[in-house]
């Protein structure tokens, strides 16, 4: 009885002076941009408290290379003209340790030249094909596009959808903010309707301070095409999903590229007005993807979230952000420390196990193999939370392996 007393005694002093060590050691600090209003806030906060849950977590098992880890963030305000500053801010006053992006296409573009000039290697979260102007051989992507097209793999499944409908639909619409994320989204999606013979009939930007979208839908409208392929980030998607509601679109297919639908506040504020919308996605409860460690992390999520005031489901972004570090764990980890050149050989040339799946990265920093998916809203009934967390209500479409239900085509016999 002593004897397991004593021995029960010493592993709780050792494991007392193990976390009392961490707690003196210097922590090793981890800077990024994070949008936190504006726009892109609804994920933008999401991410950050997974990021915080993997913060809380790590210290509580002894830290990353025996050294508490911290946060050090700043509001990008979801502008991109805020980003290079906050970078240079992180890198040359702040002296963190490692960085990481902010979230979005557009804040990530004008971060990687101030994190060229300092030679750091850069984990990117959910940016679409960024790399592919600057080529830079440090960056690594973390968001399921990917594959040999990342452009092109964003859209894939809304038009691998529609070409499968009897009979083929022959016209397309393509309609996107004048910004980085929806130029790399449209650019993947002209390419796509090339391959498969459609007739590009409309095909315009808009100013991303926009904020009437009747003119632009009333132009899509007289064009009568059978397909409306639109990017768009959260404000905007919300802004022409009413205008399409109030003009009366009829085109077959709607959607593919709005961001912000997968938001859960986004989901309550438009309720019925989604049915028929057939959009991107990124992560859902199905299938292979509702792994027991992606629930388990769902579930501390969603404990929190409430209280955090940010996205009470979490299914889209936070997976995604919490794998991110778990990313830049294992390589600093795998490395033994935190050498910029060594760390980012070690995220080429090996694979990752996260809550969001394995990750193995190809050429400039992409995903080895895409995983966006594309769902269809149905039979969404009032504004309530909880029939989203019902698969559905959002059904998993694309691809095959993940999906759970049939379209309902065209758009107009889903909105009822």
């Amino acid at each position: 009885m002593l004897k397991r007393l004593s021995g029960a005694l010493l592993a709780a002093v050792l494991t007392f002076g193990a976390a009392s060590a961490v707690r003196a050691a210097e922590p090793i600090t981890i800077g990024f941009g994070m949008a936190l209003t504006g726009g892109l806030a609804p994920n933008g906060k999401a991410a950050l408290l997974a990021m915080q849950i993997w913060e809380e977590e790590t210290n509580a098992k002894g830290g990353l290379l025996g050294r508490p880890v911290k946060l050090v963030f700043y509001d990008d305000q979801s502008n991109p003209s805020t980003v290079p500053g906050i970078y240079t801010k992180l890198l040359d006053v702040d002296k963190v340790d490692l960085v990481v992006s902010g979230y979005a296409t557009n804040m990530i573009a004008p971060a990687l030249p101030v994190i060229m000039q300092h030679k750091r290697t850069f984990l990117g979260l959910l940016g679409l094909a960024v790399n592919s102007e600057f080529n830079y051989p440090n960056y690594f992507s973390i968001g399921p596009t990917g594959g040999p097209h990342p452009k092109q793999s964003f859209s894939k499944g809304f038009f691998e959808v529609a070409m499968a409908q009897n009979p083929k639909p022959a016209t397309l619409a393509i309609v996107g903010a004048d910004a980085e994320f929806p130029r790399n989204a449209i650019d993947g999606a002209r390419e796509l309707a090339a391959e498969a013979g459609l007739k590009i009939v409309y095909d315009k930007t808009y100013p991303p301070t926009t904020t009437d979208y009747s003119p632009i839908v009333r132009g899509i409208q007289a064009t009568n095409p059978d397909l409306v392929f639109v990017a768009s980030y959260p404000p905007d998607s919300v802004g022409i999903i009413r205008a399409a509601n109030e003009v009366g679109l009829k085109a077959k297919l709607f959607g593919g590229g709005m961001v912000g639908l997968q938001a859960t506040a986004i989901k309550t504020q438009l309720g019925p007005l989604l049915n028929g919308i057939v959009n991107f996605d990124f992560w859902q409860p199905v299938g292979s993807l509702a792994t027991p460690e992606a629930l388990d992390f769902l579930k501390r999520y969603q404990a929190k979230s409430a209280a955090a005031g940010v996205d009470l489901l979490g299914f889209y972004l936070p997976p995604f952000a919490y794998a991110d570090m778990q990313v830049l764990q294992a390589t600093v980890e795998g490395v033994g420390s935190m050498d910029q050149q060594k760390m980012a050989d070690y995220l080429r040339s090996h694979t990752f196990k996260t809550i969001a799946g394995n990750i193995t990265f190809g050429p400039k920093g992409e995903w080895t193999e895409a995983r966006v998916l594309e769902v269809q809203f149905q039979n969404v009934k009032g504004n309530d939370v909880e029939q989203f967390k019902d698969p559905k209500v959002e059904v998993v479409l694309y691809p095959p392996a993940l999906k759970n239900g049939d379209v309902i085509y065209p758009y107009s016999n889903a909105k009822h």
